[in-house]
């Protein structure tokens, strides 16, 4: 029997969990042994339940092609063969409360990739860089849900990824205010070129909720756990502006930035290159070696040359330059489907696991 952890996953036929299979066909660590999505998909196999909307890049792997589809709401069937699930299911934010909470309750960790449980106030969200101390959390969750195994936990919106880790380096110069505009791939909706072509040389300047994220998602990111709950930090204030742009992966963000001290542009580079965290000296499977990379040229990053850095798990800094009103200001550049999306989940998975928090049932 393979030592591999035993994963299901939940929203396995959408753009999200398309991404988790690929990902997940040849992890070191951890095994799909179920798909679960709607009522419409389950008892077919994965590869008619999905049909003609595979929207990976690579082709569907050929491990999962006949893998029956299980129904989301048959918690006690998925549930009893594995040993946790990652959620990225399309319904409603009730509904997926309710679904992730009715698994956690099972005895099965959900590593979650929907923003539905990001402000419950015991459910830790988490960069693995930047606050992996968060997840000391889940004692306290724990307790609430009455479970000695099952648990939530979530990463942040993929908008915030190509600033925040930034704002994480820079900590010791104490940031007080942000202004950022993020220009955000279709694929963060959902969506290719095939079925948006609406997009094609468009830009449409409003995300539903986006702007609300970008702004307060980094806070809780910069908390810290008080009383079995995270408290969200006071600073620093961010406004933020979210554009959708015909770009397919790939979220950029134009970035101004105020400090309460007055760091140069040297030491700010240094901080970018040399920032490491917990995944690197764990050398998890997915984490990227070189976290943030700083590009001098003044016409990086860009999508077409930058948004693979590292796999897809790297961060791509540029044009870092003085501002006429705030301090400094740069350009952000991160893959909205891998750091920011399922690889980011996945990452938080492989540091549960080697904090002993996700193990075999």
């Amino acid at each position: 029997m393979s030592e591999k952890l035993r994963v299901g996953i939940l929203g396995a036929t959408g753009m999200v969990g398309q991404r988790f299979v690929t990902l997940l066909t040849d992890h070191p660590w951890f095994e799909i042994v179920r798909l679960a999505a709607s009522e419409r998909s389950a008892g077919k196999t994965y590869e008619e339940a999905v049909g003609d909307k595979w929207k990976m890049d690579t082709p569907m792997p050929e491990a999962v092609k006949n893998m029956i589809v299980g129904n989301i709401a048959d918690a006690d069937g998925i549930t009893a063969d594995v040993d946790f699930v990652f959620s990225a299911v399309n319904m409603s934010k009730e509904e997926i409360r309710a679904i992730e909470e009715t698994y956690a309750r099972k005895e099965t960790p959900v590593v979650s990739n929907n923003s539905a449980h990001r402000w419950t106030q015991d459910v830790p969200m988490v960069i693995p860089e930047i606050n992996p101390e968060h997840f000391a959390v889940i004692e306290s969750q724990r307790k609430r849900l009455g479970t000695t195994r099952g648990f939530i936990a979530v990463k942040p919106n993929c908008s915030i990824q190509s600033y925040t880790p930034c704002l994480a380096a820079w900590k010791e110069f104490e940031p007080t205010q942000v202004i950022v505009s993020t220009y955000q791939a279709i694929s963060g909706a959902g969506k290719t070129f095939k079925d948006w072509p609406e997009m094609k040389g468009n830009i449409i300047p409003y995300i539903s909720g986006e702007e609300e994220k970008s702004e307060q998602e980094p806070l809780k990111v910069f908390g810290h756990v008080e009383n079995g709950v995270i408290v969200k930090a006071e600073s620093p204030v961010i406004s933020a502006q979210c554009i959708r742009v015909p770009v397919l992966n790939g979220h950029t963000a134009a970035v101004s930035i105020d400090f309460a001290k007055e760091p140069t542009k040297e030491e700010l580079i240094d901080r970018l290159v040399n920032f490491s965290g917990e995944p690197q000296k764990l050398e998890l499977p997915s984490a990227p070696k070189h976290f943030i990379q700083y590009l001098a040229d003044d016409n990086r990053p860009q999508v077409s040359m930058d948004v693979d850095y590292e796999k897809g798990m790297g961060v791509s800094i540029g044009r870092l330059r003085k501002d006429n009103i705030f301090d400094w200001k740069f350009v952000g550049l991160s893959h909205n489907t891998l750091r920011g999306a399922a690889g980011g989940a996945v990452e938080c998975a492989e540091m549960l696991k080697a904090l002993g928090y996700i193990v075999r049932k």
